[in-house]
This record gives C-alpha cells, structure tokens and sequence, in this order.
C-alpha cells in the first residue's frame, strides 16, 4: 500500500485540542452521540454485537437486544445508533466498539467514522477542519472544542484521526474511478483503520 498523503486541515494553524478522557472528560462527547451508520458499517457492528453485549450498561444491552442498535432517525441519508439514558448505546466507561476493536488489533474496525474521525469534520468543499468554538458555526459547547482549553496543536494530537480522514480521502478519490467494468466503486466500510 502506498503511503497516505495527510489532508490539509484548513485551520491547521490555530486548532488545538488534546482529547483528555479518562484524564477529567468521561467521554461527553459520547452523550447524545448519535452518529449516523452507513451500510458497512452496520455490518461491521452486527458482526461483533454478541461480543459486545456483555460489556453494555444493563439498559443499553435491554435496548439493543429488543430493538436494536439502529434507531428511526436518520442523519446524512442513514439510520443512527440508538441512545438511552442520555447516552450512545455502545458507551460504557468508554466507547465498547472501540475496546472490542483494541482486543481485535484495531481500534477503529467497529466504531462508525465519524466517532473515529472527532473532532475532525469535513466541510462541503471537502476540506477538513478541526471542529472548535466558533469555527465554521460550531455549535457543539464541548469544552474539548474550546480553543483555550489546549495549547497543544491539533495537527500533532490528531495523527490517528488524520490518518484515518487521509484513508476517507482515498477511498472517496478511488470510488470516482471507474473500475475495469465501467462500474462506480461503492463507497463502504474502511478497512485496515488503525
């Protein structure tokens, strides 16, 4: 495999963040996290869902083996994962796709994109930004988005984030090439995201 050029990052120069859970954040951005799950990646998890029960709070696994995971709201054309009691389903002390993923070789196998990409976003020009406190209408009041929590520069706390929105930005360049078929190449689940 070719090595990944990173993305531009459009406020590259002034973001900072230092994601600190565990360490005064018990993962906030977790509550209310309701991300929206393409079709790969509803796969994936329902591939790991029984091994990921045991590890759920009690009314999270209730939830997730009467309904499932999914709930009826939609969110860029897609179902997003259910919350209960404020909370994604999958949390518990932590994200439970994600320790699942560790113990499995890669962190981010499970987890929806877009949790694996935050705080980073991609604007509709497709330009990556650093999601922050009145940057591109921010609206979230994370204080993890709060430019003065961190002096830290986002471009240095971020690698395995950028990593990953390099991987988007190549699967999303090759799905625009037609392959020998004439066909367009779906976009789905990324693979080997570390």
């Amino acid at each position: 495999m070719s090595k990944l050029a990173l993305p531009v990052v459009s406020n590259a120069a002034e973001a900072t963040f230092d994601c600190i859970y565990g360490r005064g954040c018990e993962g906030i951005c977790c509550k209310n996290g309701r991300p929206s799950v393409d079709p790969a990646e509803q796969a994936a998890i329902k591939g790991v869902v029984s091994r990921v029960l045991p590890h759920l709070r009690p009314e999270a696994r209730k939830l997730v083996e009467t309904e499932g995971f999914l709930s009826k709201r939609t969110k860029l054309g897609q179902p997003m994962l259910r919350v209960v009691g404020e909370w994604c389903v999958f949390f518990n002390a932590g994200c439970t796709l994600h320790k699942v993923g560790v113990a499995d070789g890669d962190a981010y196998q499970y987890k929806p994109t877009q949790c694996a990409l935050f705080p980073l976003e991609q604007g509709d020009d497709g330009a990556w930004y650093v999601r922050q406190w009145g940057y591109q209408g921010e609206k979230w009041d994370l204080f993890c988005l709060n430019p003065k929590e961190s002096d830290k520069p986002a471009i240095d706390t971020l690698a395995s984030e950028l990593a990953l929105a390099a991987k988007c930005d190549e699967e999303a360049a090759d799905s625009q090439k037609p392959s020998k078929k004439k066909k367009r190449i779906k976009r789905g689940r990324l693979k080997g995201t570390k």
